[in-house]
């Protein structure tokens, strides 16, 4: 492990909260909304337009609270990529990875070519161009290829450099984007009569809607590039979820106030219009329709023509700055954990810029603005964009409910986990619409994510580092077996932890025919470097070697040694991996820290867990004839009577079946039909005994059983409530399980589609 010990990041922390949120600003307020107006007017019409921003900003919004989230817990280079790799591991974190590398980088190669293009058109419009030796198009292409340079060096001067230009540039396209939208504002004003304009609100239906916020979807792209600065931010884990939800906010207002404006800046009286309904004016002109709409507001033509190429300028070239920005941090993350060449992560040692990454990335923007159909690939990058957003929702999800408790978050997204569900529905809403981008972006779509796979494949799975919070296998011993037979899976600590949990696991394993896998999670210190794990791990091979004296014999036994920072995900982890059908495991005593109820690793455990759990106190290596089961009911209590008749089937036993109800009930279980609806085997060399008292206190009453007659093991169901979701007080399982002199079984039952659920995702 010494060797793939991560590098530590070197990125100079300069970015400010205004920083971070000028660069989300600039990349959303790209000129893709400025051309984009026309053509969704002509599509939905005046109020489907404002629809459009008003909807595709709240599914921005949501999208946002989860990059929010995730990058206020996890505020590294690499965005979507680190998130990926916790949440599904390696191969889907390399992928998204590649595909943000990929559509920031080619994004900011079409904001290249359209500050070139209305440059160009600008100078055009001047006569300035008359001398030209060549065709216009070569011409574009030589402009757009300068100004990436120029950006990339920009980014090569350093964060601190690129945040200070980048933040001119997005200040500048907002004083003329507002300055159009407060224009117009002013004109609806003083010309109420332009209400009118709005009319009809939506003269082509609701059904066309999905349709316009797929097409103008790309216009709130953007606040991931915050996502990427987490090396480089001040106060990452506060200013990086604020810059996120500030930009969404911001933008959202902003295109809503410029798409008014625009319909509210042209008299319905003009001319020009020749009867023509203002918004199918506008919109007949396509991707210069917002320019002709604002043309209306000035003294000329001319100086409408100038203001708009002025805010495109302007909005392309900070989109320019925060996409390259985005991408070679992208790229960087790639190279820092060896999912590419090692290279891609050096840094600069004067600049503190990942001077390599940027080359590279460098080399990708110039060659699809100046040689590829860049319309095309970049309709490809949005279609790549919305598949990291769906990703980056079911990543929030998998993330808070499996490392939660580990993970110190500066941001938690309120209605969890409602609004990333909402988020994908909605994305996979836009995606069906997709087509209208064209066969050519999803052929490149998908040669692009068929080479990352491949990459992965045949060089990164076999190079890649592993991190502080993956799980890493030290020593595994298997044992094949012929046929699929019952796993029980039996996690050991220490070998006086795993002698008293022998003679349970015996009986089990002897009822259900069953191969047995011996679990060690090295318990490694938070200062321990990971190189160090394997010092950490002798008490548990010595458990596993001692169960293996008694069980080998036996049953079928393999055993497998992991390291985790996080006992209990490690464990999860392996179940699911095993594909265990029953966990057994020790409990050392009450939780040390109070958020939890039975303890750090049992509470995490029994939730999530997909397979059956019996939890084991106290000394359980007993023989056991006399066995107490509380009945309340449900999948777990009958799985606490299976456990109880099987080991009393060993021991030739008694198990009595007891139930509390309340004065005044007058249902009390039946013991006869609850055996029967879950069909439970009460035959064998044991007795069966049945008891039912009245008690307003059922733990009392309990407690007062065992006491009373000499019971030598209780066994009872864990409670249907979350663990993890009733922090502050106990259940009646747990309370009995900590109050009760005898050794006590605890057991969770596996439940149907929600376990099914559990192991795969």
């Amino acid at each position: 492990m010494s060797g793939s010990i991560e590098p530590r990041s070197e990125l100079s922390r300069d970015l400010t909260l205004f920083h971070v949120t000028m660069m989300g600003l600039g990349m959303m307020i790209g000129a893709g909304v400025f051309i984009g107006i026309g053509n969704t007017l002509n599509m939905v019409g005046p109020g489907g337009m404002i629809l459009t921003f008003t909807l595709n900003g709240l599914i921005a919004l949501f999208t946002a609270m989860s990059y929010a989230e995730l990058s206020s817990a996890i505020p590294r280079a690499g965005g979507a990529y680190n998130f990926a790799r916790l949440g599904f591991g390696k191969g889907t974190s390399f992928i998204a990875g590649w595909m943000e590398w990929f559509a920031s980088s080619v994004a900011g190669s079409l904001y290249a070519v359209v500050f070139a293009t209305y440059t160009l058109e600008f100078f055009k419009q001047l006569g300035y161009l008359e001398w030209l030796p060549f065709d216009y198009s070569i011409a574009v292409k030589i402009v757009a290829g300068c100004v990436a340079c120029v950006f990339i060096y920009i980014n090569y001067r350093g964060s601190s450099e690129t945040g200070k230009i980048g933040a001119f540039f997005t200040l500048g396209q907002m004083v003329l984007v507002l300055g159009i939208a407060v224009l117009g504002i002013i004109a609806f004003i003083h010309h109420p009569d332009r209400v009118l304009n709005f009319e009809p609100f939506m003269p082509k239906g609701w059904s066309k809607l999905l349709v316009s916020m797929g097409f103008i979807f790309v216009a709130f792209e953007g606040y991931e590039v915050i996502a990427q600065a987490g090396d480089e931010t001040i106060d990452p884990k506060k200013n990086i979820p604020k810059a996120m939800l500030y930009s969404v906010f911001i933008v959202t207002l902003t295109y809503i106030a410029v798409s008014f404006g625009t319909i509210a800046a042209v008299g319905a009286n003009n001319p020009e219009l020749a009867g023509v309904p203002v918004w199918k004016w506008i919109g007949s002109f396509g991707d210069t329709g917002f320019g002709e709409a604002v043309a209306m507001l000035m003294p000329s033509k001319f100086v409408g023509f100038l203001l708009v190429s002025l805010a495109v300028i302007f909005s392309s070239t900070s989109a320019l700055n925060a996409t390259i920005y985005s991408a070679t941090r992208a790229a960087y993350a790639l190279g820092r954990d060896r999912m590419l060449p090692g290279q891609m992560a050096k840094i600069s040692k004067k600049r503190k810029t990942p001077y390599v990454a940027l080359f590279v990335t460098g080399v990708i923007v110039l060659l699809v603005a100046t040689l590829l159909p860049t319309k095309d690939v970049a309709s490809s990058a949005s279609i790549m964009f919305i598949f990291l957003f769906f990703l980056v929702n079911m990543c929030v999800i998998k993330i808070r409910y499996n490392m939660g408790d580990e993970l110190e978050y500066g941001f938690l997204m309120p209605f969890f986990p409602a609004i990333p569900i909402l988020a994908m529905l909605c994305q996979a809403g836009l995606v069906a619409f997709m087509h209208e981008e064209g066969t050519i972006a999803l052929i490149i779509a998908a040669v692009w994510i068929g080479a990352g796979f491949l990459i992965y494949m045949f060089y990164s799975r076999s190079r890649a580092v592993d991190t502080e919070d993956e799980i890493k296998v030290i020593e595994e011993i298997v044992e094949k077996v012929s046929g699929k037979r019952y796993k029980i899976m039996m996690s050991v600590a220490n070998p006086s932890n795993a002698l008293p949990m022998i003679r349970t696991t015996y009986a089990m394993a002897k009822a259900n025919d069953a191969e047995i896998e011996l679990l060690h999670m090295v318990p490694v210190p938070d200062q321990v470097p990971l190189s160090d794990a394997d010092k950490y791990m002798w008490s548990g091979k010595e458990a596993i070697v001692e169960t293996m004296l008694y069980l080998a014999p036996m049953f079928p036994i393999s055993s497998t040694i992991r390291y985790c920072r996080n006992i209990a995900r490690g464990i999860i982890s392996a179940v699911r991996q095993k594909n265990v059908d029953l966990l057994i495991l020790g409990w050392h005593g009450n939780p040390k820290k109070s958020r939890f109820r039975v303890g750090s690793t049992i509470d995490p455990v029994m939730e999530r867990t997909p397979s059956r759990v019996m939890v084991l106190k106290g000394h359980t290596d007993q023989i056991s004839k006399n066995i107490l089961v509380p009945i309340a009911g449900g999948g777990n209590s009958a799985f606490a009577i299976e456990v109880a008749t099987t080991i009393a089937r060993e021991n030739e036993g008694c198990v009595t079946l007891f139930s509390v109800k309340r004065a005044g009930d007058d249902k009390a279980v039946d013991f006869d039909s609850f055996l029967t609806e879950n069909k439970i085997d009460v035959t064998g060399d044991f007795k069966l005994a049945k008891k039912i008292t009245t008690s307003e206190y059922p733990v009392e009453a309990i407690l007062s059983e065992l006491d009373s007659a000499d019971y030598d093991l209780l066994v009872l169901g864990a409670s249907k409530e979350p663990k993890l979701k009733s922090i502050g007080h106990e259940t009646i399982p747990e309370r009995l399980c900590r109050k009760s002199k005898q050794p006590v079984i605890m057991v969770k039952a596996s439940g149907g589609i929600t376990s099914w659920l559990r192991r795969w995702f």
